[in-house]
């Protein structure tokens, strides 16, 4: 039978503020402010925008790492064993958006503990 409850939580913080606080450091480390003031409004102007969209390309190369490092850890669970119900739960979704995610991640000759037939004795 599949437990219902969800994926287990680290103690103490949430992780998701935690990520997000990480994040946001390491996004700012790679796009420091410039050294010297702009000398009229429209640098200024400039140097925001250049600043704001160099951090979001920052931001848009974390998603896609973090996306990468998410299918590698649906892969490892479901090589574990773990069956789309499990594995939704992992990442707050359904049985059905695990599946739509990670389409023939689980094969139906994978072997899955909580699936199997009871043993018969003869």
């Amino acid at each position: 039978m599949l437990d219902p409850s969800p994926a287990p939580r680290p103690p103490g913080e949430d992780t998701a503020a935690l990520v997000a606080r990480l994040v946001d450091e390491v996004s700012r480390r790679f796009t420091p402010e410039s050294v010297r003031p702009p000398a009229r409004p429209a640098d200024q102007a400039h140097e925001s925008r250049r600043h704001a969209l160099l951090r979001l390309r920052v931001l848009s190369d974390v998603k896609r790492a973090v996306r990468h490092l998410e299918d590698q850890a649906a892969h490892a669970a479901a090589e574990s064993g773990a069956g789309y119900p499990e594995i939704g739960r992992a990442v707050s979704m359904s049985r059905q958006g695990a599946r739509r995610r990670w389409p023939g991640l689980i094969s139906s000759n994978t072997n899955h503990p909580s699936h199997r037939p009871p043993h018969r004795s003869t």
